[in-house]
C-alpha cells in the first residue's frame, strides 16, 4: 500500500495521505489510457450541473449530459453505481479536469454491431422491422439493431402526402431492402415493392379516348390529380378542365375527394404519367354552336368587351364571338364605327365563321344589311348619276349617290372644267348635282365621281352630234344647238303630256 508524504510536524513526524496517493496513481494510469485511446472503467455516482460525476478508480471525472447515451435519457438512475466503460475525451492535470463519454463507447459498439448486421443483409431481401421515427420525407425502421430509411415515395404505389398518414411509431412492418451502401452503411427500404406494380399493362387498361371514373386526390395551381385506382393517378391540366372557363384556378372547378368522369388523353408508362381531360366528357360548346348556328345565321348577344380590334359578344352556350373592326359598318371606318357601341348593348350579328379547333367565332354586323356595293343597279364606271351633297370641305364634296347607300368624294379639281369654278363653297349641303362615275372598284370598295368628267363627256357628245369646230361652227354654236335640241325634246314631251 502506497502513501504520500504531505508535510512535517514540529516534532519531526511525517503526515501521510492514502487518498492523494490513490489519485496520483489513478492519473498516471488514466493518462496512459488517454494517450493509447483506450477505454477506462468507472462508476457514475453523482449529479452536477450539466451532467454527472464519475469515479475512475480514484480520480473524479465529469460526464456531460449529452455524452450519457446516443439518445436523450430521462432517467439515468439504472446507470448509476455500476461499473461500465467510458472514453476519455479531455484531460487537464493542472486544473484537475477529466471529461469522459459513455456515448462514444455505445456508438463504437453500435458501429461494430451495424457492420456485422449489414454483412448479413442483401439487396432484395425481405425483412421485418419496427418504425422508430417519422419525418416529412420518410420513416426510419429498426431492423434489429440497425436502421433503414423508408422513403415516402416507397411507402405505397398510391400518393402519400405524409408518412404519418399510413405509418405510426412502434408499428411492425415488412419491408424489402432496396439498396445498401457499403461505405456509409446506409440502407434504403421499400414497402410498395412487396406489392404488384399497378402500372404494369397500364396502356392496355387505360387506352387513349377511354372515359373512366376517378377521385380527385390533390389540387395544384396547374391542375388536379385524379386517382383512377390505387397506385395510379393521372393529371387533369388546367387547360383541359373547361371549354369556356379560362385562366381559372382548378380549385374553383373541382374539389378534393370529388368523384368525376375523365377521358384518357395520353399514357406514358415509362414516365408513369397519364394525361386526363375533364372537358372532353362534356359537349363541346363550339361544336354545339356550329350545329345550331351555321354560317350566315343571325345571332343576338350582349357586348361583353370592346377592344382596339373589335367587339366581343356573349352568345348562347357560354361562348363569345368577335366582330372585327372591318365588319362593323360598310361606309364608316372601324375606328369610327366602334364608337357607336357600349359595353352591355344587345346587338345582332351574322355568323361568318366558326373555328372549333381554335375556339373562335367570327361575326359581322354590317353583313345584316348586305353589301351596298352589290346593290348598284345602273351604277358603273362611265355612268351619269345624281348626287346629293352631304358635306362641304375645302378639298371637295362628300356626296351620296341617289338611289343607293353609296357615298363618294368629289375632289376640288373635279368640281368643274373651268378652274375658276372649282370652288367647293359654290355648293350647299342638300344640293343635287350630276356627275360621272370615273372609278367603281368593288374589290377595294372605291368609288370616284367627277362633275368635270361629265362636262367633258357631254361636250364630246355634242361635238359628235352637232358638228365640229373644223366645219366653221364655233364651240358655242355647237353647244347652243345641243341645248336647243334638248329644250325642244323637253317641249315635245310636255306637249304629249298636255294632249
Amino acid at each position: 500500500m502506497q502513501y504520500t508524504l504531505l508535510t512535517s510536524t514540529t516534532l519531526g513526524l511525517a503526515v501521510l495521505s492514502r487518498d492523494k496517493a490513490r489519485r496520483e496513481e489513478a492519473w498516471a494510469r488514466l493518462e496512459a489510457s488517454f494517450e493509447a485511446n483506450e477505454r477506462v472503467e468507472g462508476v457514475i455516482f453523482g449529479r452536477v450541473k450539466g451532467g454527472f460525476t464519475v469515479d475512475l478508480g480514484g480520480a473524479v471525472a465529469f460526464l456531460p449530459g449529452s455524452q450519457v447515451d446516443i439518445r436523450p435519457i430521462r432517467d439515468v438512475t439504472p446507470l448509476m453505481n455500476i461499473d461500465q466503460p467510458f472514453q476519455i475525451l479531455k484531460m487537464d492535470k493542472r486544473r484537475g479536469n477529466i471529461v469522459v463519454s459513455r456515448r462514444a463507447i455505445m456508438e463504437e459498439t453500435r458501429a461494430e454491431q451495424r457492420s456485422e448486421l449489414v454483412q448479413n443483409l442483401a439487396e432484395g431481401q425481405v425483412v421485418d422491422g419496427v418504425v422508430k421515427n417519422i419525418t416529412d420525407y420518410g420513416a426510419f425502421v429498426d431492423l434489429g439493431g440497425i436502421d433503414g430509411l423508408l422513403h415516402v415515395t416507397d411507402v405505397s404505389w398510391k400518393r402519400v402526402n405524409h408518412p404519418s398518414d399510413v405509418l405510426s411509431v412502434g408499428q411492425s412492418v415488412k419491408v424489402q431492402i432496396i439498396k445498401i451502401n457499403p461505405e456509409t452503411q446506409r440502407i434504403s427500404l421499400g414497402m410498395k415493392q412487396l406489392e404488384k406494380d399497378p402500372w404494369e399493362g397500364v396502356e392496355a387498361k387505360y387506352p387513349v379516348d377511354m372515359k373512366v371514373a376517378g377521385r380527385v386526390t390533390n389540387i395544384t395551381d396547374y391542375g388536379a390529380f385524379v386517382e383512377l385506382e390505387e397506385g395510379i393517378e393521372g393529371l387533369v391540366h388546367v387547360s383541359e378542365m373547361s371549354w369556356t372557363k379560362k385562366n381559372v384556378h382548378p380549385g374553383k372547378i373541382l374539389s378534393t375527394s370529388q368523384e368525376i368522369e375523365v377521358q384518357v388523353l395520353e399514357v406514358d408508362p415509362v414516365k408513369r404519367r397519364i394525361s386526363l381531360g375533364l372537358k372532353q366528357t362534356q359537349d363541346n360548346p363550339w361544336e354545339s354552336f356550329a350545329e345550331r348556328f351555321p354560317v350566315g345565321e343571325t345571332v343576338e348577344g350582349e357586348v361583353k368587351n370592346i377592344t382596339e380590334f373589335g367587339l366581343f359578344i356573349g352568345l348562347d352556350g357560354d361562348v363569345d364571338g368577335m366582330v372585327h373592326l372591318s365588319d362593323l359598318d360598310w361606309s364608316k371606318s372601324g375606328e369610327e364605327a366602334i364608337q357607336d357601341y357600349n359595353k352591355g348593348d344587345m346587338v345582332k350579328a351574322v355568323v361568318l365563321d366558326v373555328d372549333m379547333e381554335k375556339e373562335r367565332i367570327s361575326l359581322g354586323i354590317k353583313q345584316l344589311d348586305g353589301d351596298p356595293m352589290e346593290k348598284t343597279e345602273g351604277v358603273k364606271k362611265g355612268a351619269t348619276v345624281t348626287c346629293e351633297v352631304t358635306e362641304v370641305q375645302d378639298s371637295g364634296l362628300e356626296v351620296k349617290i341617289a338611289g343607293s347607300d353609296l357615298t363618294a368624294f368629289i375632289r376640288r379639281g373635279d368640281l368643274a372644267r373651268d378652274r375658276s369654278e372649282q370652288r367647293p363653297e359654290r355648293f350647299a349641303v342638300g344640293e343635287k348635282v350630276d356627275a360621272r362615275i370615273t372609278q367603281f372598284d368593288k374589290t377595294n370598295r372605291k368609288i370616284s365621281v367627277s362633275i368635270k368628267a361629265l362636262e367633258i363627256a357631254e361636250e364630246k357628245a355634242a361635238v359628235a352630234q352637232y358638228g365640229s369646230s373644223d366645219s366653221g361652227a364655233s364651240l358655242g354654236d355647237i353647244l347652243g344647238a345641243a341645248l336647243k335640241a334638248k329644250d325642244d325634246d323637253n317641249g315635245d314631251v310636255a306637249g304629249e303630256d298636255k294632249s
